[in-house]
């Protein structure tokens, strides 16, 4: 069943799509919802026991601070890609779906590092702790970005083409705006900022990572500038409770 125009609005009692805010199907047989692609503002959304399996169309809601998915049908975790763009989520119950199974505890870490906004899930409040384990043990969803792989060489043979400081780079970024849901660059549009290599000189893999995520954010909105903003936020909450956790146990060890 498809969610159309008219049934939004009934069940919002909106005279507009625009002014939903707050919409309820549950329960609904539904399967197609690209009827999300026109509704930006919504901010708190139910959809629970359909026979939704994806959730494209909600990439557009920028404004969704709860999205409750219980007892659908979302085979894959790589949907969530899908949601990564949406700064201001903070609840999601995707729970009784496929993609849960079969490790309860693996699909939680890697929900949580690829939303690490999101103060609950399956209505459990997420912690900190949990957090700086999804960064550990989840897994990063990355969109594939095409056709890259077959001109990133550029003539090159392949181990040249990995140790191109260029070729690195535009690998990172790309990467990057994967994830963001963005194009890749292509590589005659990639600008040459490192400076030429000497012979025999070793790539430096964080520099170049730098390099692309510095490259990246000229071309970010501000809706995409927050969400990279949380995500390096909440990786040095991470990083700041690894590094108090190793002093605590050399104090240990010392006494």
């Amino acid at each position: 069943m498809k969610l159309t125009r008219k049934l939004v609005l009934a069940r919002a009692k909106a005279s507009d799509l625009d002014s939903v805010k707050k919409l309820n199907c549950w329960g609904c047989n539904l399967t197609d919802i690209s009827i999300f692609s026109e509704i930006p503002n919504i901010e708190v959304l139910t959809l629970s026991a359909n026979k939704i399996s994806s959730l494209e169309h909600i990439s557009n809601c920028q404004n969704l601070t709860e999205l409750y998915l219980r007892r659908n049908d979302v085979q894959n975790l790589s949907e969530l890609g899908h949601l990564k763009n949406l700064a201001c989520l903070k609840v999601l119950w995707l729970a009784e779906n496929p993609c849960c199974e079969p490790d309860p505890v693996k699909y939680r870490l890697t929900v949580l590092r690829n939303l690490p906004g999101l103060h609950k899930l399956d209505n459990q409040v997420v912690t900190e702790e949990e957090l700086a384990l999804a960064l550990e043990q989840g897994e990063e969803i990355v969109t594939p970005p095409g056709p890259i792989s077959a001109i990133s060489t550029n003539g090159l043979a392949e181990a040249d083409s990995e140790n191109d400081p260029l070729n690195y780079s535009m690998e990172e970024t790309n990467k990057i705006r994967a994830q963001l849901g963005m194009k890749p660059i292509p590589r005659d549009k990639f600008p040459s900022f490192s400076s030429p290599r000497e012979p025999g000189a070793s790539p430096k893999k964080k520099s170049h990572s730098l390099e692309a995520v510095l490259l990246l954010l000229k071309d970010l909105d501000v809706e995409e500038l927050k969400i990279v903003q949380s995500a390096t936020e909440n990786k040095l909450r991470a990083r700041s409770r690894q590094k108090e956790k190793e002093k605590e146990k050399a104090l240990i060890t010392q006494n």
